[in-house]
């Protein structure tokens, strides 16, 4: 995934509040990526995922003029247990801030990524009306 500051598209609005990057996480990603580039025409760049000994391919999905369009992810390692929906990813400027207002404002924290540094690096949500996107850092 793009960090907040690199555009994934040219010409694409970033920063905080605007929409960075867009993810579909699945359990069958190489037949969902199949679909899509004979549907939408995005062609694929490999990423290579994993730690040794589990290594695989998620895909970044390329529109006609070669720059990212998406990513379509398996359901393993960080991705396990995300629900199978296009997430849009929103960057926000106190990451810590915006997951403890989900939770005060009636929205429930699916999964958070930590770094090293044990402080959530992404996160994926679910609104009151039960409608998920992942927050990042702005």
């Amino acid at each position: 995934m793009p960090s907040a500051e690199e555009s994934p598209s040219a010409g694409a609005v970033t920063g905080v509040g605007h929409i960075s990057w867009l993810d579909l996480t699945v359990s069958d990603a190489s037949a969902i990526r199949d679909f899509y580039r004979q549907v939408v025409g995005w062609s694929v760049q490999d990423v290579e995922m994993g730690s040794e000994g589990e290594r695989y391919a998620d895909y970044n999905m390329l529109g006609d003029d070669g720059n990212s369009a998406a990513g379509i992810c398996h359901a393993r390692g960080a991705n396990l247990g995300l629900p199978p929906t296009w997430l849009i990813y929103l960057p926000v400027g106190d990451l810590a801030e915006s997951l403890r207002r989900v939770e005060d404002e009636g929205g429930t924290i699916i999964k958070a990524t930590q770094g090293a540094d044990g402080e959530s690096v992404c996160a994926v949500i679910q609104d009151p009306v039960g409608a998920c996107l992942a927050l990042v850092p702005g």
